[in-house]
This record gives C-alpha cells, sequence and structure tokens, in this order.
C-alpha cells in the first residue's frame, strides 16, 4: 500500500566500538584527580624566626623549634593542599635565659596559659608552579586571626640519608600585628610588628595524624614575670644590656 513504511522489528545488533573511537572517548572521561599525599613535618628540620624592633635599635630575633603537624599536598595542584601544625611557643630562644622568661610572661605571650600557637590552613592560592599564598588561621595567646603565608617549595625528592624518604621542604614568610593577638604590652620597647621567616621540612607518611594541643608549662608564671618587668626596665639603658 503506498504511503506505508514498515519497519523491522528484528532488533539491530549494535557494532562494536573501533579501537581509535573507544581511545578517543576514553580522552575524553573526566579524570578523577589524584589523592594529595600526606606528610608529616619535621620538627627537627623545621623551624620559626621571627623578628621585631627593640626600642628602635635594633630588631630582635628569636627562634621556635619543634613544631609538629601533617600536611596534605600535591606539587601538581597547589589549591587541594591542607597544613595542620603547632608551634611549641613555650620553647622559643632569644639567646638569653630572662629574656625568654619575659617573653613568656602573662602581660606578653602568656606561655604558661598558651604553651602552643596552631595554624591551620583555610584556602591555598597558588602563583606558580612552585610557590603560594596559603591563607590561614593562627591561634596564638588564646587569639585566632587570619594570617597569609607567602610559600615556596624548595625540593620534593627522595632524601639522600636513611630511612631515604620522601621529603618536601619549604620556605615561608608572613608578617603579622602581635596586638591583633592581645599581645600589647610595653609599646615603646617592643614594636608591634612582628616578621616571620619559616624553614620547615616534611617527610611522606600516609599515617601521619594532625598533632593533639599539649599542655606543658613554662617556668613559674610569676618568676616570668619579674623577669618581664627587671628585663624592661633595663633594656634601653645599654650600660645594663646591649
Amino acid at each position: 500500500m503506498a504511503g506505508i513504511c514498515l519497519e523491522s522489528t528484528t532488533p539491530r545488533r549494535s557494532r562494536p566500538l573501533s579501537p581509535r573511537l573507544a581511545l578517543l572517548l576514553a580522552c575524553l572521561l573526566p579524570l578523577s584527580a589524584p589523592a594529595a599525599d600526606r606528610y608529616r613535618l619535621d620538627p627537627v628540620h623545621t623551624r620559626v624566626l621571627f623578628a621585631v624592633e627593640h626600642a628602635g635599635f635594633s630588631q630582635a630575633l628569636g627562634t621556635v623549634s619543634g613544631s609538629e603537624g601533617v600536611l596534605d599536598f600535591d606539587p601538581d595542584d597547589w589549591s587541594g593542599a591542607h597544613l595542620d601544625v603547632v608551634v611549641p611557643v613555650a620553647r622559643l630562644d632569644l639567646g638569653d635565659d630572662k629574656w625568654n622568661q619575659a617573653t613568656l610572661a602573662r602581660n606578653l605571650l602568656d606561655g604558661e596559659r598558651h604553651p602552643q600557637a596552631r595554624f591551620v590552613s583555610t584556602r591555598i592560592e597558588p602563583v606558580d608552579a612552585r610557590s603560594a599564598r596559603v591563607h590561614g588561621l593562627l591561634t596564638l595567646r588564646g587569639v585566632t586571626r587570619e594570617v597569609v603565608l607567602d610559600v615556596r617549595l624548595n625540593a620534593l625528592k627522595r632524601h639522600p640519608l636513611p630511612p631515604f624518604r620522601r621529603t618536601a621542604g619549604f620556605s615561608a614568610t608572613a608578617t603579622l600585628q602581635r596586638s591583633d593577638f592581645g599581645i600589647d604590652a610595653w609599646p615603646t620597647v617592643i614594636g608591634n610588628r612582628v616578621e616571620l621567616r619559616i624553614e620547615a621540612e616534611a617527610v611522606r607518611d600516609d599515617n601521619a595524624t594532625a598533632p593533639a594541643a599539649g599542655e606543658a608549662a613554662p617556668a613559674d608564671t610569676d618568676d616570668a614575670q619579674a623577669a618581664a618587668d627587671a628585663a624592661t626596665r633595663s633594656s634601653p639603658q645599654p650600660e645594663s644590656r646591649p
């Protein structure tokens, strides 16, 4: 009958994909991003250096060693990195025991009640293949503020010494105002601007976990406070303290 088109009810066999077409489709499929490796911060080779003005005469330099933490990092995708690190403020070293006690006294860092600082990254802003701006929250003396670290990757390779683990090395800088953290004593003697320089190494460790806050305390608070008062009173006088 004219005008009528009859379709076969027999199902058609699907043709197998050619190898070239299958390869093309595979390339077009979204690839899952590789998970970042986990690294454990090496407390022996990680150190924080801080510089703060001393009565206009110089920049007083101090260091803090022994930081612990974990880093999730993929060098091909900085944006997915995450850092959680604890810095043992109570271990700071200004090169003089009295100055150490003065700095840890209650009117400054209050090291007895707040022996640690903690930095947790919140956002990574890649700059290039080897550097990024790491935004995060720094808790110091019980106060939390946003701080930005300018970070550079120095190396990511197998360590040349036993146990030959894959190791990442970083350098970082940051600037903060101590008054933002409630550390505002002796403004005419101690500058408000604090510059930080950080050198860090982290070792590949899939089982690494974020450090827990510790409760270790430094010397007795009354002794530290007395040392703080004595040291600060004498600091402007060259004959009593350089």
